[in-house]
């Protein structure tokens, strides 16, 4: 399977199980609960896979700044968290800098 695959169902699996640990106060609701549970053991197990054929600093730069963009979109949309403008710029940085290692980088593994 390819890394790059592999690392976004690892990355959609974590912003799931993110959103599920916002969702289970506290490990006091059995329904989030087990998502965090089954959504950390997936992201871990493709992020496990992604590893095979991708350099761990790479990927873990996609992985978190994927991350961190995609769970502040569902705090947003979901919980109706605010964002302030140094909030969006520091995401956008986060985006750039994740472009330039895939794009411009030879670490990436490509």
């Amino acid at each position: 399977m390819n890394a790059y695959l592999t690392l976004a169902v690892a990355i959609v699996a974590e912003v799931i199980a993110t959103s599920a640990l916002k969702a289970s106060e506290g490990f006091s609701k059995l329904g989030p609960t087990a998502i965090v549970a089954v959504g950390y053991g997936v992201a871990f197990y493709f992020l496990s896979l992604t590893l095979k054929s991708m350099p761990v600093g790479v990927a873990y730069a996609v992985w978190s700044g994927a991350g961190i963009v995609l769970i502040s979109a569902v705090g947003w949309f979901a919980f109706g968290q605010k964002l302030d403008l140094w909030a969006v710029i520091g995401m956008g940085l986060i985006v750039t800098g994740v472009l330039v290692v895939n794009v411009l980088s030879t670490s990436g593994g490509h």
